[in-house]
């Protein structure tokens, strides 16, 4: 595996159905933040997304380990 592909991160987020969920409402209003080289660039950038939604229970933005859907098998170890 490309050790850059290691180590991408995927924020996004939107308005969910429950705030309990990860249930998007409307998948064409996802707000895709970008695409990160590393968990702390990423970390930085989910905080900044979702600072700015603090006060709506509905929105909520996440990291997504793009690493981990492309080769499941190499997080298994």
């Amino acid at each position: 595996m490309n050790s850059a592909m290691s180590k991408m991160h995927l924020v996004m987020g939107g308005r969910v159905t429950d705030p309990q969920t990860l249930e998007f409402q409307d998948l064409d209003k996802v707000d895709l933040v970008g695409v990160f080289p590393d968990y702390a660039s990423a970390e930085k950038a989910w905080r900044g997304a979702a600072q700015r939604t603090v006060d709506d229970a509905e929105m909520r933005y996440v990291i997504v380990h793009l690493h981990r859907l492309l080769e499941p098998e190499l997080s298994a170890a």
